[in-house]
């Protein structure tokens, strides 16, 4: 069993066990894992919509020298993607590691055909390695930075952001 597969039926467990808790304590059910549902093309589309309303906030904080700021926006267009893919596939996530064990698990079994560049971009970076986006983000949104210098890097992002949605829609829309 793969590492992706053994931590879908963690999160998945996850989710039920939190499910099960709130129904016991008369809360609204509310998890942070994996829940299997019913695929549904409207809300994938919807978060389709979000991603590129999150890629347009990015040019416009650009614009506005909130180029720190851009990086969240860079990171959450990107996770939108793979929040449509999930729920295309049967799966609503509350969690960015159980949405990226699935995307990868999908891939594992042949389901979807996306690069490993755009899951890795979405993880913490192994030792040695160019920081992901979750880093980038992380980094520029609890540090003391007010600018991402690196434009071409910015530029890069935003063109992986265009050609994930792309992916995402050929995925979604099939």
């Amino acid at each position: 069993m793969s590492r992706a597969s053994n931590q879908i039926k963690w999160c998945l467990n996850k989710a039920k066990k939190e499910i099960e808790e709130c129904e016991k304590l008369g809360k609204r059910k509310k998890h942070r894992g994996l829940l299997k549902i019913n695929p549904d093309s409207e809300i994938a589309k919807k978060h389709i919509r979000k991603a590129q309303h999150n890629l347009k906030a990015i040019n416009y904080l650009l614009k506005g020298n909130f180029s720190d700021v851009s990086i969240n926006m860079v990171f959450y267009s990107m996770y939108h993607c793979m929040l449509a893919i999930a729920v295309k596939f049967g799966y609503e996530s509350r969690n960015q590691t159980c949405t990226i064990s699935l995307i990868e698990y999908l891939k594992e079994e042949g389901k979807i055909d996306i690069s490993n560049r755009y899951i890795d971009m979405l993880k913490y970076a192994e030792v040695g390695e160019e920081n992901s986006i979750i880093e980038m983000r992380e980094e520029l949104t609890y540090g003391i930075e007010i600018s991402a210098e690196n434009k071409a890097e910015i530029n890069e992002l935003i063109d992986d952001c265009t050609k994930l949605i792309d992916i995402t829609k050929e995925i979604v829309y099939d």
